[in-house]
């Protein structure tokens, strides 16, 4: 089933300079999956190596050249969902129709992308005195290291990928450890549509901190592009700033979830439980916090308790679950931790089902009686767990709502457009869905404000953050 588990260098598939393996969990089953090469320095080396020397020749590619290839991936990944989604169920553990919505989702970064790769900005213009022309071009910044996590293992790889070769950018890729088969299968396909050799490199590894560091440290490396938690980024961050790389990070999120007193409440339900439990619960967009004006709050929950106890927990691989497992014991630890911390501290747990014995299975939860300032509120919950608050005023909802370090994503459920709007200004996130629990899309800017991360992928703004402005004065 998993036929690419050594390192893709170069356009060639070797195993580990080390000859180390790592071993990839089922965590449905809690059974090994696959054994994966584990890069090593001297491989990392290699693969920078590898896009540094493809560079020259992808750079000067014709942009329509580009953007065909950017296609066929697209074509190739819609043409093979199912392989790929089976491959994210089994390593990563989301249902199937989520990871199917994964892969459609995923592939469409290569089509929006393919589409812009014909379109990198330039400007000419008349300088004021006259006396020249001012000409702006844009090029590629260079060899891209960009550093993705296992909950949506196919498209936190594409949404850099796709704008990084748009740009004419060759890129190494180093996935999370946890769901690595996807990743190695996306440079089969790159191989298979002919993206030049060097131009794609993927090297799983256990070693991150020693790996990326060293990358980052020096060599070719000129840009960096991480997604993942605030901590790390954060981290890396301080790194880069030592050769002073170019940096995209889209890091934590916490994002509120208001409903207003006016709102259709059966469509903010749906709105609620697409927002909180798609891909898992396992999601930086998922809503984390429910804000509910208290003259609706019991008509909510009783709404909401009803459809999470509706919810089908199961493997992934069976079509009809709509709950899969966390991703790993650490995970499901996590979450058990946090939701004892809260109940012990007076919140009110309904739990909402229950899962098989075997596997990293968390039943959808709603924590009731939250109090506004409870450690609960201040973390993001990479899980099917829902603390809900009432507010009274909209003035209280936003202070609620920007009353943490993160600022990704936002929601607002209100019939008054003018409120939504009035409000949605205010909040501090870097994206506010209005009347609907699903905001992504390759076409429009992804990131965040505050500790959410810096820079913007998806949309015209994600081909940006692998372009250089250049500056030409020609006398005239």
């Amino acid at each position: 089933m998993f036929s690419a588990t050594d390192l893709y260098i170069g356009g060639q598939w070797v195993p580990s300079s080390s000859g180390k393996r790592f071993d990839v969990e089922n965590p449905a089953t809690r059974e090994v999956l696959a054994t994966v090469a584990d890069a090593g320095i001297a491989d990392a080396r290699a693969a920078a190596a590898a896009a540094a020397e493809a560079a020259a020749g992808w750079r000067s590619t014709p942009p329509r050249v580009r953007a065909e290839l950017l296609r066929a991936m697209f074509e190739e990944m819609i043409s093979t969902a199912d392989e790929i989604a089976e491959l994210i169920v089994a390593e990563n553990g989301k249902p199937f129709g989520d990871a199917m919505s994964e892969v459609e989702y995923a592939a469409d970064f290569f089509r929006w992308y393919s589409e812009e790769a014909v379109r990198v900005p330039g400007f000419l213009s008349e300088s004021p005195s006259g006396a020249r022309r001012i000409m702006e071009t844009s090029q590629p910044v260079g060899v891209a290291l960009l550093i993705t996590p296992w909950n949506l293992p196919a498209a936190m790889i594409t949404r850099k990928i796709a704008p990084a070769l748009a740009a004419g950018c060759t890129v190494v890729v180093k996935p999370s450890s946890q769901t690595p088969l996807t990743a190695l299968h996306l440079a089969l396909i790159a191989e298979k549509v002919g993206i030049p050799a060097g131009v794609i490199n993927v090297i799983p590894t256990t070693t991150d901190v020693e790996v990326v560091g060293d990358l980052i440290a020096e060599g070719p490396v000129r840009a960096l592009s991480f997604t993942g938690s605030t901590r790390v980024g954060s981290q890396l961050l301080a790194q880069a700033s030592a050769r002073v790389l170019k940096c995209s990070m889209e890091l934590g999120g916490n994002a509120p979830f208001i409903i207003f007193d006016d709102a259709d409440l059966d469509e903010a339900t749906a709105g609620a439980v697409v927002a909180k439990l798609r891909h898992n619960a396992e999601a930086c967009t998922a809503a984390n916090r429910f804000l509910v004006h208290r003259d609706v709050y019991d008509a909510f929950i009783d709404r909401l308790t009803s459809a999470f106890s509706r919810m089908v927990i199961g493997p992934g691989t069976d079509h009809g679950a709509q709950i899969g497992p966390l991703a790993s014991r650490s995970a499901l630890d996590s979450v058990n931790d946090a939701v004892a911390a809260a109940v012990s501290h007076g919140a009110r747990a309904v739990v909402c089902g229950s899962g098989p014995a075997n596997g990293y299975y968390f039943a959808p939860t709603i924590l009731l009686d939250v109090l506004p300032g409870a450690a609960v509120l201040q973390h993001e919950m990479f899980a099917p767990v829902a603390t809900v608050v009432a507010f009274d005023t909209e003035e209280e909802a936003v202070a609620l709502a920007n009353a943490t370090d993160m600022g990704l994503a936002s929601y607002v459920f209100s019939a008054d457009l003018s409120r939504a709007l009035r409000v949605a200004d205010q909040l501090e996130a870097g994206m506010v869905g209005i009347n609907t629990g699903v905001i992504s899309d390759p076409a429009a800017p992804f990131g965040g404000m505050k500790h959410s991360g810096i820079g913007r992928e998806g949309g015209r703004h994600g081909l940006s953050e692998f372009l250089e402005t250049k500056y030409i004065a020609v006398k005239w």
